[in-house]
């Protein structure tokens, strides 16, 4: 089986050392090489073309982000593995946004660092526990935001059950008898629900059931 060839890049030589020792433990793995920042990573993939590069992101000359945007563009095949002490989405998002396939906390054990050389080795990607937790609040938080901006989701349970119905074409009456409520009551979620979605029309009003598939033709 051939061993995934690694190049680890960081500012710090202990730290590099330090990888660099713990990953000769790893019997599938081999470290070809190594560079203090992103411009000489950039060099050294031209020049070793590893498979995987670990990549610090605080760093002088070329930060990690750039490097990684710049590898995922010249060399697509190169899969890269962020691996730093920050964990916030400050960091976690741009470099998964720039094309790295994984995100490791310095602060990982070995196992974990190992595991995700393996994953994103054999066509996989990995994030960390704590990385994981920040994408997931980042995709929640958007989506709540999309929602508070979204009209329709404004709406009370009622005033979507009259639109729908207003938009099948029922009138006022029907759609009273059939909610059990007042003729007088069933204008006045109308009126509601139209204000909220700033649509001021019954064609209009179809169109937008028909677009959100309330109902369908």
């Amino acid at each position: 089986m051939e061993k995934t060839r690694v190049l680890i890049v960081d500012d710090h030589t202990l730290i590099r050392d330090g990888i660099r020792a713990l990953l000769a433990l790893a019997t599938n793995i081999e470290v070809i090489g190594e560079a203090s920042n992103g411009m000489e990573a950039l060099e050294k993939v031209r020049e070793l073309s590893p498979h995987l590069v670990l990549m610090d992101l605080a760093m002088p000359i070329m930060g990690g982000l750039e490097a990684t945007r710049r590898i995922r563009k010249e060399f697509p095949d190169v899969k890269v593995l962020a691996l730093t002490q920050y964990d916030d989405r400050d960091y976690i998002v741009p470099v998964i946004e720039a094309g790295a396939r994984g995100f490791v906390s310095k602060m990982a054990a070995f196992s974990e660092l190992s595991s995700a050389i393996h994953t994103i080795a054999t066509g996989g990607s990995f994030l960390s526990p704590s990385a994981a937790a920040v994408l997931i609040d980042e995709c929640q938080q958007h989506t709540t935001t999309e929602d508070e901006k979204d009209p329709y989701h404004q709406l009370t349970d009622r005033e979507r059950e009259v639109l729908k119905l207003v938009a099948e074409g029922y009138t006022a009456k029907e759609i009273a008898e059939m909610l059990v409520i007042s003729v007088r009551t069933a204008e006045s979620y109308k009126t509601s629900m139209m204000q909220k979605l700033d649509i001021h029309n019954k064609t209009d009003l179809i169109k937008f059931a028909i677009r959100r598939g309330i109902i369908t033709l």
